[in-house]
């Protein structure tokens, strides 16, 4: 298994990757985090593992400038877990609450895409089809390309009879 990404805090507060020997920014660790790639990031001086903490500086600022996911409520009770007997329970709980509703969320869009059997892109492309498909019918209809079917009867458009 190959080693996690390492990159260094420095005291000036920027973040040096040193896979790529570059300065980056926290959107850039954001996107490690989402694309799921293995990373540790450690101050510059004393080699100390500070991930958490730009986890949850990333965290905070999603909170503070995007939608948030937690309430004032959650994080007073997150917070009051802090020296409770309980302390050591919560996370683990937190996390394993987290991880079942991720298996279901993935079964609920296994299920939904079994159900419809299709994803919606290959829906949206079959309906365009039959949409233009219908449109081309129209348009041969509309142009006087009106030719009797095979099987009717050219003056009246009924059902030829057969004959025997």
């Amino acid at each position: 298994m190959a080693s996690p990404r390492v990159i260094k805090k420095y005291p000036n507060r920027r973040l040096y990757d040193t896979r790529v020997s570059s300065y980056i920014t926290l959107e850039e660790v954001r996107q490690l985090v989402l694309s799921g790639e293995a990373f540790e990031v450690r101050d510059a001086k004393t080699n100390e593992d500070l991930t958490r903490a730009v986890l949850l500086q990333i965290i905070a600022e999603h909170e503070q400038h995007g939608q948030p996911i937690f309430s004032t409520a959650l994080l007073s009770q997150i917070i009051r877990f802090y020296g409770d007997a309980m302390q050591g329970f919560v996370g683990g709980y937190l996390e394993n609450s987290l991880k079942v509703f991720l298996e279901q969320q993935h079964k609920f869009r296994d299920q939904l895409n079994s159900l419809l059997g299709q994803t919606p892109w290959s829906m949206l492309n079959e309906v365009t089809e039959r949409n233009i498909e219908l449109w081309r019918s129209l348009q041969s209809g509309a142009s006087g390309n009106t030719k009797p079917a095979p099987d009717t009867d050219s003056d009246t458009g009924k059902p030829a009879r057969k004959r025997r």
